[in-house]
């Protein structure tokens, strides 16, 4: 085993590290927090996140990448190297890893650059960049050589891909800056507009996880809200409930299932004909919301499933994809 290939899912809200041999090694919040006054960073990962909201004047917990792009570039190639050395170890980090990382299907160029030249700088011997859909696809264990058409709808925290592949590339595609952060969003302005409480981030995710609703539910969930009244300017307990969240997320989802369509519209009639009888696989852990399968499904009259392990999907397909380059590599120098 070769312990110095990674594949790295640098996502909006999570970094998972995927190393060959190993499986999926850390999956950690992507933010950090650091101290404007010395611009020391103070924590990265899960200790960071849990500073959000709740930290002093000085010290900020920033989250480095913005819908799936580097927004900040230095504080990525820290948080990246941070990553990196905590899944090598760093006593194996003195041989320089070559690392595959993965970027929105639609990520211009500069894009990529910033992405690429970041891993290097956090230490990097080669880098490859992978389109997402084309990782989540493998990670999902499609075999993307064969000439069918298969559709993933990869629903990250920034961004969504949509993308029919087939023989190892990307047939047609679409990225929208729509994903499990905007569920989020969405959640703390329904809460704002229609009971006059004010949430933060954490809460509104525990809300999307716990009884957040895509498609009606059989049975109508609740769960009780913590926040402050915007009126009194007081802390405030209220229950809402399941069906309270498929109104506050259906603008959002609506717009995932228009990318869906969109791309489907564009796609091939073979291919289309193949996506008909193989069905549309979701991924990322945006697919974790309740009754998006059932919404797609609704929409397009195509099956659709969620693969095994959503989550993680990406950095598995992204650390194949590092293998699958190291095998084409020794075929072509035995050649």
């Amino acid at each position: 085993m070769v312990a110095s290939d990674i594949g790295i899912d640098l996502g909006t809200a999570n970094v998972l590290v995927y190393i060959k041999g190993k499986g999926v090694v850390l999956r950690e919040p992507s933010v950090v927090a650091f101290d404007k006054d010395s611009n020391k960073i103070k924590a990265i990962g899960e200790d960071a996140r849990l500073m959000l909201g709740r930290t002093p004047g000085n010290i900020v917990a920033v989250r480095p990448l913005r819908q799936g792009v580097v927004s900040d570039y230095t504080v990525t190639e820290k948080m990246l190297r941070y990553f990196i050395q905590k899944a090598v170890g760093k006593s194996r980090f003195r041989k320089k890893p070559r690392i595959s990382v993965c970027v929105p299907s639609e990520a211009t160029e500069v894009e990529k650059r910033a992405v690429e030249e970041a891993t290097y700088e956090a230490g990097a011997r080669e880098v490859a960049i992978i389109e997402e859909p084309v990782a989540a696809a493998i990670g999902a264990g499609i075999d993307i050589s064969k000439p069918c058409g298969n559709m993933i709808v990869d629903i990250g925290g920034g961004t969504t891909d949509v993308a029919v592949i087939s023989l190892g590339g990307t047939v047609v595609s679409t990225s929208i800056k729509i994903a499990g952060d905007n569920f989020d969003d969405a959640i703390v302005r329904y809460m704002r507009i229609t009971h006059n409480l004010l949430i933060g981030e954490r809460t509104a995710e525990d809300i999307k996880i716990n009884i957040g609703s895509a498609y009606k539910r059989p049975e109508v969930v609740t769960m009780d809200v913590r926040g402050r009244n915007l009126i009194t300017g007081l802390p405030k307990t209220i229950e809402i409930s399941s069906d309270e969240t498929l109104e506050a997320l259906s603008v959002v989802t609506s717009e995932i299932v228009e990318a869906v369509h969109s791309v489907l519209e564009q796609t091939p009639p073979e291919l289309a004909a193949d996506i008909s009888d193989r069905g549309i696989v979701l991924t990322g852990g945006g697919s974790l919301l309740y009754g998006l399968e059932e919404l797609i499904y609704e929409k397009t009259g195509i099956n659709t499933m969620t693969a095994e392990d959503p989550m993680t999907a990406v950095a598995v397909g992204t650390g194949m994809y590092v293998e699958f380059l190291s095998n084409a590599g020794s075929r072509s120098s035995e050649d």
